[in-house]
């Protein structure tokens, strides 16, 4: 089964990086919204993928991260895959951020994204982040 690597970055006033995807009929879910992350590639652990991933998508130097979960993904992606999801910050200004795929990152508030149209069941893995940091917070 596949394996990918993702992270769910937010910055200090607790909004999410996500990115837009391009709008190509031959990619799947073209013109989504999808955290940082891809594909761990042969003889690769997943946090070396996420590293790598992290520098070919904003071209930065991903020091800092923790794990949060795996999601295993039978249904609802392109392909079955095992996602390794980790958490981040980033205080980068989306006006000074390199987006070097997709179209364009964007901050969501915690508010927003039940309404984003997120790719695959990426919508589940993020409110299921913002529900379990929300419950450490009470």
């Amino acid at each position: 089964m596949k394996k990918i690597a993702a992270i769910i970055f937010e910055n200090d006033k607790e909004e999410i990086l996500l990115y837009l995807r391009d709008n190509k009929p031959e990619i799947p879910f073209p013109d989504y919204w999808d955290l940082i992350g891809g594909h761990v590639e042969e003889g690769e652990t997943p946090e070396d993928a996420l590293v790598r991933e992290v520098k070919e998508e904003l071209d930065i130097d991903l020091k800092e991260y923790s794990f949060f979960k795996i999601y295993e993904c039978l249904t609802g992606d392109a392909y079955e895959n095992i996602k390794y999801i980790y958490t981040g910050k980033i205080n980068i200004p989306i006006e000074e951020m390199t987006l070097l795929e997709g179209v364009r990152p964007q901050y969501f508030s915690r508010e927003e994204i039940p309404n984003v149209k997120f790719a695959n069941i990426l919508k589940y893995i993020v409110m299921d982040y913002i529900n379990h940091t929300n419950s450490l917070n009470k």
